[in-house]
């Protein structure tokens, strides 16, 4: 079965090695180098539960399935690569805002078996760069990071060594088909005949020629921007991650991560003076003895956002073509478990996802593609 995968950001890459490892013959083709847009621009968190949306929501769901994921992934990708991820299982730290959000906070540890709310005095031994003031916080001791850069270099590694075939700096323009399935992909350079086609280009996934209306995913960008911050001489970075005041801070190996906006500005990714002010002003207010930390660098990626919030994977109304985009804020998490669903639906092994990471009974129903088309 030849398959071919639009986009080598985190998602594509790892769906690519997924189907190379089942026997499949698989093509992923990328417009410019592997995972230069959104997975690049990320920040490798890896949290299942402190994201605010409903924890009963398929969302939070999928969330929990891809975290419990990647520990097992990590091993893999790695195995197969030869190269180091740095997956790390550190933990996440909230401080919280005031007394009435750490009442909130303690509700919510009471509530949940994989939290706890830590006191003033046990945050700031936990982080001794959070004010001895603090008003305690929730800490979730599950979860971790990933560096992402290194991440889409191992997957990219780990695809090719299993055959796969992999083609940077060739844009997919026209999907094609013979007028009941998609059957191919043509570029500038070649046209890819295809068994499936799997669309897996981020924010770029709603923008290809020769399909009919309403079968694309309608994708939208959502801008982020993030910045590097370096210690003084002498001054540790934090171990935990860190989430307040809107933004969280990463540790990575000599710096610290600070992400991130979230701005409706279409395509465009030029870092900006205001955002870079924000998000240390932010970063700040978390941890005031971030003051005298020096800006290294300043960035910005695209995220795809769907109209309702939720990922779009599975088949889409045109056979032959499959859709994986939609993550929003979590392509980095919820890579482990979009690999083995694709996998399993375009080999048509499983109408849910397969492998350990997707459980039969993790509902992919909410997430499938032809939810706008209807």
């Amino acid at each position: 079965m030849r398959i071919v995968v639009i986009g080598a950001g985190v998602a594509g890459l790892s769906i690519g090695w997924r189907l190379a490892e089942a026997g499949a013959e698989a093509v992923v083709l990328e417009r410019a180098q592997p995972g230069r847009a959104a997975t690049w621009a990320s920040a490798g968190m890896l949290v299942g539960l402190l994201e605010r949306f409903d924890e009963t929501s398929p969302e939070a769901q999928l969330a929990h399935h891809a975290a419990s994921a990647w520990p097992r992934f990590a091993v893999e990708v790695e195995e197969r690569s030869g190269v180091p991820i740095h997956y790390r299982q550190d933990g996440l730290l909230y401080p919280a805002a005031d007394e009435a959000d750490a009442q909130s906070m303690r509700a919510r540890a009471a509530a949940h078996p994989n939290l706890e709310f830590v006191d003033s005095g046990h945050a700031h031994l936990l982080e001794p760069l959070l004010p001895e003031s603090n008003f305690g916080a929730l800490r979730d001791a599950a979860a971790a990071q990933v560096d992402n850069r290194a991440l889409v270099n191992a997957l990219a590694t780990a695809f090719q060594r299993c055959g796969g075939v992999l083609s940077t700096n060739e844009t997919a323009v026209v999907i094609e088909g013979d007028g009941e399935r998609a059957t191919a992909v043509r570029t500038p350079f070649a046209l890819h005949e295809a068994d499936a086609i799997v669309l897996a280009a981020g924010a770029w996934s709603a923008d290809f020629k020769g399909v009919p209306n309403g079968v694309l995913p309608p994708v939208t960008p959502a801008k982020g921007q993030m910045i590097a911050l370096a210690p003084p001489a002498g001054v540790k970075l934090p171990v935990h991650l860190i989430w307040g005041a809107g933004v969280y801070l990463v540790p990575r190996h000599d710096r610290l991560l600070v992400g991130a906006t979230l701005e409706d500005a279409g395509f465009d990714t030029a870092p900006t003076d205001a955002a870079r002010d924000w998000l240390i002003e932010c970063a700040e207010r978390v941890m005031p003895a971030l003051s005298p930390w020096r800006l290294v660098d300043q960035w910005a990626g695209l995220r795809p956002a769907s109209p309702d919030g939720r990922p779009i994977l599975g088949a889409t109304a045109l056979p032959g073509l499959f859709s994986a985009t939609g993550q929003y804020r979590n392509g980095i998490l919820f890579a482990p478990v979009m690999a083995d669903i694709l996998c399993g639906l375009v080999l048509g092994r499983s109408s849910a996802a397969a492998g350990p990471s997707g459980p039969d009974s993790l509902d992919i129903g909410a997430f499938d593609p032809r939810r706008f088309s209807r």
